[in-house]
């Protein structure tokens, strides 16, 4: 028998009253105001457009020292019958522990049977096996520092949004980039798009924290790896995070709602070796006005 998102919904919204029984501490489960009474407005009137994907953020304290382990959790609509999206977290961590506590977290919950909620089972995999990373990651790897060359591969991506124009947004946006070692650039206006390029984990990283709690219309239109022994710098577009901010099209008076001039975007784009982007963005391809 096939399972409905409304049923998939209504699980989700069993397992959140589950989890705020199990963490009823201020600041221990982070949720967006709107996110429960949204799918609930859905599963009044199914007819109507699917509400946000269930977003969450759950501490989790770690061993007698009670380290905070962050366990970020987005659900798709068909969650429990795929699999949800699950990211732990913590700055007791470096960023290889952390990658490799996540890749085992993974691995467990793909090993649990097809449709069963698993939240709650991610938490208490993370309170049970969390303490090994910790200890780990007191001290750099000695192995790590002997190893002549390592190879890494350089992720960028591109992100668009229908719009990007309020300054708190902006000034996340760049400290993110600034924090995680990211170049590229962010498109303010309408639309808006932002490119990051550097490490897979970081970028990675940039993209789940922009989006949190619920960014509606933003979405990851375009990913490139590129592969390298020793370091990325050398295969980087752009020497520094760019706010790119070109001729508005029209008088739109005080209104905050202001098109972007797409000519000098794509003009933009080709001087970084990027114009076939233009066209992976808008759906249509870039052409320049002759002068």
């Amino acid at each position: 028998m096939s399972v409905t998102v409304k049923e998939c919904l209504e699980l989700q919204l069993l397992e959140v009253e589950m989890l705020l029984s199990m963490f009823p501490k201020r600041g221990e489960f982070s949720l967006g105001e709107d996110a429960v009474p949204s799918i609930q407005r859905y599963l009044r009137n199914a007819d109507g457009a699917l509400p946000p994907q269930l977003e969450y953020r759950i501490a989790v304290d770690v061993g007698e020292a009670k380290v905070k382990v962050e366990l970020q959790v987005l659900l798709p609509h068909m969650y429990p019958q795929v699999a949800p999206q699950l990211f732990a977290r913590s700055e007791a961590l470096h960023r290889r522990q952390q990658l490799q506590l996540n890749t085992r977290l993974t691995s467990h919950i793909s090993s649990l049977d097809s449709g069963d909620l698993c939240v709650c089972e991610a938490v208490q995999w993370l309170k049970d096996n969390s303490l090994p990373f910790l200890e780990n990651s007191e001290a750099p790897s000695e192995c790590a520092s002997k190893e002549v060359r390592v190879k890494e591969t350089l992720h960028r991506m591109w992100i668009y949004s229908h719009h990007i124009y309020r300054q708190e947004l902006r000034k996340k946006i760049f400290d993110c980039a600034k924090k995680l070692n990211l170049t590229g650039f962010c498109l303010t206006g309408k639309p808006g798009v932002i490119c990051v390029e550097g490490l897979r984990e970081n970028c990675e990283e940039f993209w789940r924290d922009i989006r949190y709690p619920n960014w509606k219309h933003i979405s990851c239109k375009h990913v490139e790896d590129i592969e390298t022994e020793g370091s990325i710098d050398p295969l980087r577009l752009f020497r520094g995070f760019e706010d790119l901010q070109f001729q508005a099209h029209g008088d739109y008076g005080l209104r905050n709602d202001y098109h972007m001039n797409l000519g000098q975007f794509l003009e933009f784009l080709k001087q970084h070796q990027s114009g076939h982007i233009f066209q992976i963005l808008f759906g249509v391809e870039g052409k320049l006005s002759d002068n």
